[in-house]
């Protein structure tokens, strides 16, 4: 656990919980119109037959439980709503340039959690269709901008409401690929090239996550039937309360009937080929889009400058982080 030197919150956690509901509804207004989004209502757990569910890196285990009413039939709480956000596009009717977004709560119980981690992950999922000659890096960066400005409408925002909160983000966000990162920093880790870069920069748009570097090695996971791994990406500013690299957003393109095909091979998963949901994106059944997901508690704690997550959300932590938590002002809901 990072411990920020003389931190002290400049709010109190009642005055916490209204600065956060004022950032959540800001930024939600902000980027349904910013992207042409529709507020929909999503499930909290799935079948784990249907092939909704997002498998992250495909080794963190899901929380599963047994309905009684139905012979205890299983679902699983969701990792997030990469997958159902698609398939729900087309069921609900929308059209081209048209996308949904929804309020996405999940459990991740594998988590190793610290000053920006948790086990209870909340977000907003957002999924827009586009075209499939729009299936392209230019189209990418456009709908990344879009999120940016959301980012930026927010911290100006912000800034008007609370005299300490100082704006913090650059007026643009830098684009660079994950093999440029790894060309420039060849002895750096992946985390450490990610921090350099942000702190650079300010804001960046790390681009082409999940398929392997010219080292032979991935920079992160990503799982290979929802991004388009050449066509993906995470928003990673400069957090310099905690003189970190901070993620608020992981998004891209979505597979077509080709890449589908070729990520799986790669991942050694060829057999989810024949799941509902990948056979209907290998059929054509469903729309190309461009989605991800935005960190909730992650936008708030940036935002308000919260040295912990714990200060934005309510969650289960280690008593020894607890302990660490207090002895230097931070003041966990």
């Amino acid at each position: 656990m990072i411990k920020p030197s003389e931190y002290k919150s400049a709010l109190n956690i009642r005055e916490t919980e209204v600065a956060i509901k004022l950032v959540k509804d800001f930024f939600e207004r902000a980027i349904a119109k910013n992207l042409n989004l529709t507020r929909v209502s999503a499930p909290l757990f799935l079948p784990p037959e249907t092939g909704l569910n997002d498998d992250l890196n495909g080794v963190e285990r899901p929380v599963a439980f047994g309905i009684k009413e139905q012979n205890e039939r299983e679902v699983q709480i969701v990792h997030s709503l990469a997958k159902w956000k698609r398939h729900a596009l087309k069921r609900y009717g929308f059209e081209v340039g048209e996308g949904l977004y929804t309020d996405m709560n999940a459990i991740r119980r594998d988590e190793d959690t610290d000053n920006i981690h948790s086990i209870f992950v909340d977000q907003w999922d957002w999924e827009r269709i586009i075209k499939h000659e729009e299936r392209n890096v230019d189209k990418l960066k456009e709908i990344v901008g879009l999120v940016y400005k959301s980012l930026l409408e927010t911290e100006e925002y912000m800034a008007n409401q609370y005299d300490y909160i100082k704006k913090d983000l650059p007026e643009n966000i830098f684009f660079v690929t994950t093999s440029e990162l790894e060309e420039k920093y060849p002895d750096k880790t992946p985390k450490e090239r990610e921090y350099i870069a942000a702190k650079e920069h300010g804001a960046i748009f790390l681009m082409q996550i999940g398929d392997k570097l010219a080292s032979g090695e991935p920079h992160d996971g990503r799982a290979p039937d929802y991004d388009d791994w050449a066509l993906n990406g995470d928003i990673i500013v400069y957090y310099p309360v905690l003189d970190i690299a901070l993620e608020l957003s992981s998004m891209g393109i979505r597979v077509d009937e080709v890449s589908i095909l070729e990520q799986l091979k790669k991942a050694g998963c060829e057999e989810r080929k024949d799941l509902p949901f990948q056979k209907a994106v290998i059929e054509k059944r469903l729309p190309y889009t461009v989605g991800g997901g935005i960190g909730q508690s992650r936008i708030c704690m940036f935002f308000l400058k919260k040295a912990h997550i714990g200060e934005v959300q309510s969650s289960i932590w280690r008593e020894d982080m607890m302990e660490e938590a207090k002895s230097c002002g931070i003041n966990i809901l």
